[in-house]
Order: structure tokens, then C-alpha cells, then sequence
């Protein structure tokens, strides 16, 4: 959510009174992220986001916004892109593909409690099966194709001990995906990116300290993928120490158990649940080295750690030999 393309005034409030959203008041860069440019902006009838997509194109960007629309028409608490007076949710701003949703209530929770994590894990299993008859089809963009492509142009720039890692790693996933027990894995959309900072809660009233979750947004990663990939990337996040990376047991058993009520999952996704844990993993370090060593030039970039998620790998492999 950095900003490399600066929109004025003006032309922000021209989008909305065209979308009959009303008259611009205030307007506010977002920090974080590093993929869009977005912009918190209120108007005499309300809060939105307008966000310009710097590396999704036309033909891309129809998965992800008609995706947001099928989730809110079905009581998922995701973002809604306001349409213009011919039904249509994307727009041009500055030559590049724009659209306008609705700003949810509430705030990220970033040192979650297992309420927390039992909270998502529900939420997480009910927009998989909402999304069950979502009719488009679009792979996960960053998936295990991207890895493959993206592991040469960042190689350069690791460490040795980082370069076995990634090569090993990289090996044990085409492994994994080119085996029948993954193929069978069930499927659909998913948002890929479902970190700390992606989910909302709103305030409880006093004394009640039962989570109250009010949203999910910044679903500019999401495809056809495995839902377990889904669930594994959440508890990557949302059920570790961050900073030595391995899991939190409380909030990990949490989280997937309120899954698990909600959409059981299989006996074929309990046995690969590891290798997806590593698959996650392996994921965000290869976009954050990415990031890092090839970064585009931004207003109020601000680049995630990569050591991150290459701990994070660590642990999960750990895990594997842990008695």
C-alpha cells in the first residue's frame, strides 16, 4: 500500500462524484504494502480506499474485484467496489486501472490472542466455501510457477547457506505439487496474503473481550489455489513468535480448529499441512528478497524483511525433526 503514483485532488474527487459516492473532503496516502497505490479518502457520505494498481493489468483485475463483490453479496465482511451508473467497478485514473470500495470498520490486531486466531480461522473457512460457485478463473499469480521463475533473478543476491535453502526447498515443493495426494487437495479461491494487517476487528464493549472480526481486505493476491495454501499462510502469520518464527501452539491449535467447525478439512490436507506450512513460508521470503534486492521506486515505500519468513522457513523445517 505504498504510493508510486500521486493522484490530485481533484481528480480523486471527480472519480467519486462520478461513482455517487459524494463530495471529496479529505484525502490520505496509505503506508504499508508494496504492490498498489492507495489512498484513504472521505467524502460528505462516507469513508473509502481508492486504490491504483501498479502491476495488475485490465485483464487481470476482474478476478479480484468481481471475487470481492461475490464474497460481500454472500455476508463476507470484505471490501465492495463502488460501480458507476453503467454497473462498472473498474475504472482509469492516471492511465492505470483504479477502483473505489468501501473502508471497513475497525483495526488490525497485531499481537493476536487465540480468540483472535479462532476468529479468522471461522471467517477464513466461510469465505472458502462462499467462493465454491464463483464462477471466474484465475491462477494464484504467486504461486509455485512464479517461485520457480523468480528463485533464478534473486539467487545473486543470497548468502550461500540462503542459496542451498531456497534451491532444496524450491525441489521439495515441485515435488509435492507434482504428486497425486496434492492434486486432490480441494480448491478454490483464496486470498493468499491473509497477514495480521489484512484482517480488521472491531471494538468489543467494555468488558466483553470476545473478538468481534470485522473484516477481510487486500485481496490483490488471491487466485485458484488450494485452500490449504490458504490456511497455511494464515497460521504463518497470524500463529508464530515473530521473532524467532516458530509456532505458537495455543494460537496455531485455535485457528485451525475453528477452521476445521466450520469446513472439515480432509484426511489428504491433515498429511500435507506440513509441507504447506513450508510452502508459505517459502513463498513470502522469495517475494520479500524480491522486493528487497529489485525494489521500484515509491513515496512512502516501506520494504518488509525478508529474514523474516526465512526463520519462519527454518522453524516450519525444524518442526520436521523435533521429537
Amino acid at each position: 500500500m505504498a504510493v508510486y503514483t500521486e493522484v490530485s485532488f481533484d481528480e480523486a474527487g471527480a472519480l467519486l462524484n462520478r461513482l455517487g459516492l459524494g463530495h471529496l473532503q479529505q484525502m490520505q496516502g496509505i503506508t504499508g504494502g508494496i504492490e498498489n497505490t492507495n489512498y484513504f479518502v472521505t467524502t460528505d457520505q462516507g469513508a473509502y480506499v481508492l486504490t491504483l494498481f501498479e502491476r495488475l493489468s485490465f485483464e487481470q483485475l476482474p478476478f479480484y474485484l468481481s471475487l470481492m463483490k461475490h464474497l460481500s453479496l454472500r455476508g463476507i465482511p470484505v471490501p465492495d467496489p463502488a460501480t458507476d451508473a453503467q454497473g462498472t467497478y473498474l475504472h482509469t485514473v492516471q492511465a492505470k486501472p483504479a477502483t473505489v470500495v468501501n473502508r471497513l470498520s475497525g483495526a488490525s490486531v497485531l499481537a493476536p490472542t487465540a480468540a483472535h486466531c479462532a476468529c479468522v480461522g471461522a471467517m477464513l473457512a466461510r469465505m472458502h466455501l462462499a467462493g465454491v460457485d464463483f464462477p471466474l478463473r484465475q491462477g494464484n499469480l504467486r504461486g509455485l510457477a512464479w517461485w520457480n521463475d523468480t528463485a533464478p533473478v534473486i539467487h545473486p543476491f543470497l548468502e550461500p547457506a540462503q542459496a542451498v535453502l531456497l534451491q532444496s526447498e524450491l525441489a521439495y515443493q515441485n515435488h509435492v505439487a507434482a504428486g497425486a495426494a496434492y492434486a486432490a487437495l480441494p480448491r478454490g479461491p483464496i486470498h493468499a496474503d491473509l497477514f495480521r494487517d489484512n484482517v480488521l476487528f472491531d471494538a468489543t464493549a467494555a468488558g466483553d473481550d470476545t473478538p468481534v472480526l470485522s473484516g477481510f481486505f487486500d485481496f490483490y493476491f488471491a487466485g485458484v489455489d488450494t485452500w490449504l495454501f490458504d490456511v497455511a499462510v494464515c497460521l504463518n502469520d497470524w500463529c508464530i513468535d515473530l521473532a524467532t518464527g516458530r509456532r505458537d501452539t495455543a494460537r496455531h491449535d485455535a485457528l485451525l480448529q475453528a477452521y476445521d467447525r466450520v469446513r472439515p478439512l480432509t484426511d489428504a490436507e491433515r498429511r500435507l499441512l506440513p509441507a504447506m506450512l513450508r510452502a508459505g513460508a517459502l513463498r513470502f521470503w522469495i517475494s520479500r528478497l524480491w522486493d528487497l534486492h529489485l525494489p521500484r521506486e515509491a513515496s512512502m515505500l516501506k520494504a518488509h524483511d525478508p529474514t523474516h519468513f526465512e526463520r519462519v522457513l527454518r522453524a516450519r523445517l525444524a518442526e520436521l525433526s523435533a521429537p
